[in-house]
């Protein structure tokens, strides 16, 4: 009987720390799609471990898709760099039951001039655990018939484990230093508990190529975090009046789907990745600052098999990104009666290596 079995790392994240999308906070959620052969067991695997590093470096600022090129050119670009190992271990409970637990350890780094003074550009950090996430997954197909066609889905919690209130060093215009929670961007987690939906599907066409898709969304109820975004000062009456003063805890989801060419012990995938944090959550209120926006990514992958063993490089590389009206932008505009958006760094592309080893 082919087992199959689909790993979600989570970043975003989705959220761990905005992922391929930078100062659009996304984090790390977005799945990877792995298969046991036929055959490749004796006894049939019962745990699943797996660990992913994922690497981007933000800095290209984008209002809507446009991309405001005078930031580079004028050395006031922001830039963020971002190391995050997603721990995800599965336990198979019978043909169609599967838990999974995943948690993130996120290192950030963050330089900017405007958050200093605009003089000199220096820079800020986290490091640490990110949100954890608990999932249960069910087969809506029967594994056990061998059909060509496969469906999974997949409901989980997001706990908020990762400290979503770092702080660290910023400096005024006249050179003083404040200590203040950092950037939304680079904070370890959001603070809210969420919930999770699945869908994973496989269509195998035949003994060589194979198609996936996966659909994820997370749901963050919690409307803010009251984490300040006055970076160690007080909140401007204008940050209160549009409502940007405090952390929103954002909704995110991801929809991604491809194919799949098995030559030997090598696997090659090519895809498509949509990733986004709506400026509107589905429960609950979206007061607060985040920066809304979506990442659409051509996604190349490789991975080599051997025995229980799978390892596996991927690099989505974005083809389209944008940053869209956030709920503080809506109530400036509604207030003012003109037109805002404000803006957010993203990457070229993220760097995703790993390993899966069944047990």
């Amino acid at each position: 009987m082919r087992s199959l079995i689909f790993i979600l790392f989570f970043s975003l994240l989705a959220y761990t720390q905005a992922k391929s999308q930078g100062c659009v906070a996304i984090r790390g959620v977005g799945g990877l799609c792995t298969i046991d052969h036929k055959g490749t067991d004796t006894v049939p695997s019962k745990w699943t471990l797996n660990t992913n590093t994922r690497y981007f470096n933000s800095f290209r600022h984008f209002v809507g898709t446009e991309e405001q090129k005078q930031r580079i050119a004028n050395n006031t670009q922001v830039i963020n760099n971002n190391v995050t190992i997603d721990m995800s271990l599965i336990r198979i409970l019978d043909q169609r039951w599967s838990l999974a637990f995943s948690i993130p350890l996120i290192s950030n780094t963050r330089t900017s001039l405007y958050e200093h003074g605009g003089a000199s550009r220096h820079m800020t950090s986290s490091f640490g655990l990110g949100d954890a996430r608990v999932s249960a997954y069910y087969w809506l197909t029967n594994p056990s018939k061998g059909k060509k066609f496969a469906l999974q889905a997949g409901l989980g919690i997001k706990l908020p484990t990762g400290d979503y209130r770092v702080m660290d060093h910023f400096y005024t215009n006249t050179g003083t230093r404040v200590l203040g929670p950092v950037d939304q961007s680079i904070q370890l987690g959001d603070g809210g508990t969420g919930f999770t939906t699945e869908l994973n599907a496989f269509q195998t066409i035949n003994r060589q190529l194979s198609l996936y898709g996966n659909f994820f969304y997370l749901i963050n109820p919690r409307e803010h975090n009251g984490v300040s975004t006055a970076r160690g000062g007080t909140p401007s009456a204008t940050a209160l009046q549009y409502g940007s003063d405090v952390m929103s805890v954002p909704d995110q989801y991801m929809i991604r789907f491809g194919a799949n060419y098995t030559i030997n012990r090598f696997t090659l995938s090519a895809g498509y990745r949509h990733e986004a944090v709506p400026s509107s959550d589905l429960i609950g209120g979206s007061y607060g600052f985040r920066r809304p926006g979506y990442v659409n990514s051509i996604e190349p992958g490789i991975t080599y098999s051997v025995k229980k063993l799978n390892l596996y490089a991927y690099v989505p590389v974005a083809v389209v990104r944008s940053r869209t009206q956030s709920y503080a932008d809506k109530q400036r505009t509604k207030i003012t009666g003109v037109y805002a958006q404000g803006d957010a760094a993203f990457a070229d592309l993220a760097v995703n290596v790993g390993m899966s080893l069944r047990f």
